[in-house]
This record gives structure tokens, sequence and C-alpha cells, in this order.
């Protein structure tokens, strides 16, 4: 072989190496361009997690609390109740809340509230995508809420102002059977009737005088948290009425006051009990139900739970606290005007109550029972008046006082405007502006 064809031999060979070497960098490239379309789908396809740990393989950091809510991380809401005989404790303790974040709550809330004495509640934890306490809310009841929430200064605790509509209400009712029924049959709660009755309870007995048809009306604040009922307010004006004879009473001052302004308020209340059945009447020929035969009964039973409350019917002083043989415990009350009253048949006296303290009217002086010769738990009451035995519900008591004459016109102004309120035999509601009152 001559020189020209080594030459051109050699030449060969070398292109024919540079070609491998150009046609493996294509192979690699292609691997290469292979691996990453590869690595941006999956990054898109698979889940958060992976999308984040590849992007810290690049050197990218994972977003703040802040930053995480803005791109749709939201935090944590933990809800859950106290139940009857638990604790807030427990109940979050049950939540498997972190025991840091349980003593914190409670060592916050305690300044405000009484654990001892709450009885159940609903609570809102909020935390944040570290699992940091950002915000907790107990609501004791629905206008008692408090609220610990995090700030600069670390964690603070505050009851929430809770802001209630006012509607004032003419409530109108027909008496079937009892003045409870007639409420609950019209929607009204307890609350009202109790009230009501504590009013007129110098002009009603609400055990002898309450008849079938009668009707009543009441002008009521009533309280609500958006639509939720929560309590009643002030109690503007009251009727009952009876055929064509009507008892009013009209809120003046803190008073209620009939038409004329004569306060409803007497010396002597029209029973010692709250809507008790009256289980025997004053009679002068009753059958004895444990002595047997027919003897005279000068008082009135009222029939009643064990432990209810006994008030004095008028201010007074203790002439005497305890057994007195068939009567059982008792209390013997003096009055002014030769009165004096007697409480029978208790199972025990009220707070305070012994020979010679003073007494106010609607003092409690002791709780129904069935001490001595009795069937039930019941009160046997009396009346006595200058040494004779009374009906005490036939008689007559001295009138309230009048309100004053320098108040006479200003009384006239309201009276007319909630008489124009009780007019008419149609309920109504409207809303109160904040602020509103009646002068």
């Amino acid at each position: 072989m001559n020189n020209g064809s080594r030459i051109t031999h050699h030449k060969s060979r070398i292109e024919e190496g540079r070609e491998r070497k150009r046609k493996r960098g294509r192979v690699i490239l292609s691997g290469t361009l292979l691996s990453l379309c590869l690595l941006l789908i999956s990054f898109f396809i698979f889940s958060p997690k992976i999308r984040l740990q590849l992007a810290d393989l690049v050197g990218l950091t994972r977003p703040s609390t802040e930053e995480s809510q803005s791109q749709g991380f939201q935090p944590q809401v933990i809800e859950g109740s106290v139940k009857e005989r638990s604790t807030l404790f427990q109940s979050l303790a049950e939540k498997n809340i972190p025991l840091q974040w349980i003593d914190l709550i409670v060592s916050k809330l305690k300044p405000y509230v009484d654990f001892k004495k709450i009885k159940g509640g609903t609570y809102r934890l909020v935390s944040n995508m570290k699992g940091d306490l950002v915000k907790f809310i107990f609501e004791v009841g629905p206008t008692e809420v408090y609220e610990i929430e995090r700030d600069s200064q670390g964690y603070t605790a505050q009851k929430k102002e809770i802001v209630l509509e006012t509607h004032l209400v003419k409530v109108i009712g027909e008496i079937r059977s009892s003045l409870f029924e007639a409420m609950e049959a019209i929607g009204e709660q307890d609350q009202l009737v109790i009230a009501f009755a504590e009013i007129f309870a110098w002009e009603i007995d609400f055990y002898k005088d309450v008849r079938e048809g009668d009707r009543f009306k009441v002008v009521v604040e009533n309280m609500y948290k958006g639509n939720q009922f929560i309590r009643y307010g002030l109690i503007h004006a009251v009727e009952y009425q009876r055929g064509e004879k009507a008892v009013q009473g009209i809120g003046y001052q803190g008073e209620y006051y009939n038409a004329n302004g004569v306060s409803l308020r007497k010396a002597f209340l029209k029973a010692p009990l709250r809507f008790n059945r009256i289980s025997s009447r004053f009679s002068r020929a009753r059958r004895h139900p444990i002595l047997g035969g027919v003897r005279p009964h000068f008082g009135v039973d009222y029939a009643a739970p064990t432990g209810t409350p006994i008030w004095a019917v008028a201010d007074g002083a203790v002439l005497s606290c305890g057994w007195n043989g068939g009567f059982g415990k008792q209390v013997v009350l003096r009055h002014p005007n030769g009165y004096v009253t007697y409480y029978g048949h208790l199972s025990n006296y009220g707070p305070g109550i012994r020979r010679g303290v003073r007494v106010k009217q609607k003092q409690i002086i002791g709780y129904v029972g069935s001490t001595g010769l009795s069937t039930g738990p019941h009160l046997d009451y009396r009346l006595v008046k200058e040494g004779r035995l009374r009906n005490p519900l036939r008689e007559s008591f001295p009138a309230g006082l009048p309100i004053k004459k320098e108040e006479m016109e200003r009384f006239e102004k309201r009276r007319e405007e909630v008489i124009a309120w009780l007019q008419g035999d149609t309920p109504y509601s409207k809303r109160i502006e904040e602020g509103w009152r009646i002068r």
C-alpha cells in the first residue's frame, strides 16, 4: 500500500470515531430529556407531599402559615361539647388536644369562668398548620361566650359582648284549665307565667279566682339572638279579664299601678305559694283524713311537692317557730293591724327563721312538708285577725299606696300609651331599636 492509500484509510477511521461519539451524545441527550419529562410529569400528577419533596430537592422551602392560607391551606378546627358530669379539661383531652394547650385554655379562662358551677357548654378550637393554638371559643350559654386569641403579646382571654335584638310583643290568651296551660298553648314559657302572676299576686288568687274563659294580655320585651329566643325582658303592661271586669297593671318606675295610679302592691299577698293546687278549702265541717269525724278546718291546704318554698304573705315578726303537735313543724307570724298567719306541716324552716326575727313580704320562711298529722306534702295556711280565725280566700286587705302627686302627670301620659297597646284582641310583635326605652 502506498502512502496516499494509508492516509485515506486513516482519515476514514477518524470520521467513523467522530460519528460514533455523535451517536453516543444523542443517546445520552435523549435519555436526559426523557428523565426530565418523567420528572415534570410526576411533579404535576403525583400527590402534594411528593411535589413538596421534589421542591426541596431543588432548593425550594415550605410556605409559611400566611402563605399556606393564601394558597388554599386551611387551619385545623376542632369542635366539641362538655357533657353532663364531665369537665372542659376532660372533653378537650378526649379530642386528643395536647396537654400544653389544655392547661393554657383552662388557666386563661379561670378568672372568668367558675368551672365548678358550669353544667355544659360548647367549644371551638382553631390551630394553624404547625399545630399551634390560634383561637379558642367557649360558649357556656347563648349570651355567655368567652374567647382566647393569640396576638403579639401572647394569648389573651375575654368575655365576648353579645348584642341581642329586642322586640315589643303583645301576648293574648284564654284560660281553659290553668294559667300555665294557657300560656303554654300560645307558645310562651314558664318564666312569663310566673312574672305575670307575681305582678298580680296582690290582686288575684290564681288557685281560686281563675275560671275557664278568663282572658289575659301581656305587653313584654322579648330578647333574641338572631332567630333564637333568649329571654323575656321588661313587662310594660298586664291585663286580666273576667267577663266585663278587667284588672290592669301599668309598669312605671319599677312598680305596677292600676289605671287610677294606685299600686298593685298591698300589705298582704293573696296566697303564700306560687301556682299550687288547693287540696282543701276553708270549712267549718270537713271530714278529717286521719282522726276521722267531721271537724272544722279553719285554713286552706295548698298541695305542693316537698321542699316548695313558702313566702311570708306580709311584713311581720316570727311569733313562734317549732313543733306544734298535729301541725308538725310550724311558723307563726305577727303582722300589723292585728293579723297573725300560721304555716303548718313544714319540712324545714327558711334561712335565719327563728322566734323574734323580722321578716319581709315574699321572704322564704319555710318549705312544704308532711310533718304532724298529714296524709301528704302540703301547706296548712291559716289567718287570724284580732284573735278570730278568718277565711284567707275571702279576706279583703288594705289597698296599695297611690302614686305621688308630683308624678301623676307623667304617669297619666305613660298610662295612655300603655292602654293603647293593650287595646284590641290582636297579638303583635315589633322590633325595638337599640337604646329605646319607655320613660
